[in-house]
């Protein structure tokens, strides 16, 4: 995306206080010279100071209040003539407009400057809509959140997932921001979704054999659940690079929910299930196989009980059976003879 306009900050225009004063002064001198002048019939006088009692407030309109981290970006007749940034009270051209077409959109958890006006409507994407008023147009400059509704997502293996991404942003040129997308917050929005999907997409919900997250052709142990903070990592750099001609800039990225679809979820808690029991299974199995071969060396070095083949099959079993077993073994005393 290649800007046409270039941001031009206005700077030393931080006289509003002093026109406010400037103006006020020419009312508490025009009311009393125009009685004045009237009375001695000065017609000259008394019309100029007429037209300022009923115009001189005009220059009022180009008094500009702004709060730290804020900026108010000005066009005149169309033509973009600068941003006021930076805390203050500003005087500029009166017939100045300030332009932000997405002054009447709020993101969701997002600590944008408000409008005065009631929200009419709510999207999806948890954007609000409102008729915001002319005069509040300043674009907020501090670092806010987009915290998007659940998205259901088929990861590679192609399960349903729902993820939820909280992305911290901020606008970093305005010119660009204003005049470069139709709507920054909504364009920020709709990139932050497809990011999300995009990348999701890639990685398994667990970690799974044979599965190139990387994109270097051979298999990892990458997955959603595993690995969030290289996923959310790679979320950031995918939105970051659809909104840099925007003027935007993506400070952070988190996930906030991750879960399988509903329709899998049961299916899915009973493979954990039976995968858990078959790991327990087989440590158990592994441990009581070591077992096994520690007691038969141990009668072997001691001499204790000559045993052939046979006989040391029998034990083996036995003592697999014993340790193996879910429940406590019962020992049946043989007292006859060895065999």
């Amino acid at each position: 995306m290649n800007s046409t306009v270039k941001e031009k900050i206005l700077n030393g225009h931080k006289i509003g206080g002093l026109v406010l004063f400037l103006v006020i002064l020419g009312y508490l001198v025009a009311f009393p010279l125009a009685a004045y002048a009237s009375g001695t019939n000065n017609f000259l006088i008394t019309i100029a100071c007429g037209v300022y009692i009923f115009t001189g407030w005009f220059w009022l309109c180009g008094l500009k209040v702004l709060k730290p981290n804020e900026a108010l970006v000005l066009t005149l007749f169309g033509k973009y003539v600068g941003t006021l940034k930076g805390d203050g009270f500003f005087f500029v051209n009166p017939f100045c407009t300030a332009f932000n077409p997405a002054a009447g959109t709020q993101l969701g958890q997002s600590g944008d400057v408000k409008p005065t006006t009631t929200t009419i409507a709510v999207n999806g994407n948890g954007t609000a809509y409102s008729s915001a008023a002319a005069g509040n147009r300043k674009i907020s400059l501090k670092v806010m959140t987009l915290s998007n509704s659940k998205q259901k997502v088929n990861d590679v293996l192609g399960n349903p997932v729902e993820v939820a991404v909280a992305v911290m942003w901020r606008v970093t040129d305005t010119a660009k921001a204003v005049f470069e997308v139709d709507n920054f917050k909504e364009y920020l929005s709709l990139q932050c979704d497809t990011a999300v999907r995009n990348v999701v997409k890639i990685y398994p919900y667990d970690v799974t054999d044979n599965v190139d997250t990387t994109g270097d052709g051979e298999a990892d142990d990458g997955s959603l659940r595993g690995s969030t903070e290289m996923v959310a990592s790679r979320i950031k750099d995918e939105i970051q690079s659809k909104v840099s001609g925007a003027g935007l800039e993506i400070v952070d990225a988190r996930i906030t929910y991750l879960a399988y679809a509903p329709e899998i979820a049961a299916a899915m808690l009973q493979r954990q299930q039976a995968s858990a029991v078959v790991d327990a299974r087989k440590l158990i199995v592994d441990g009581a196989v070591g077992m096994v071969e520690l007691a038969l060396d141990r009668l072997n070095e001691k001499h204790t009980v000559e045993l052939d083949e046979e006989r040391k099959a029998a034990m083996v079993s036995n003592l697999l059976v014993v340790l193996c077993g879910n429940h406590d073994a019962q020992p049946i005393v043989n007292s006859g003879s060895l065999y």
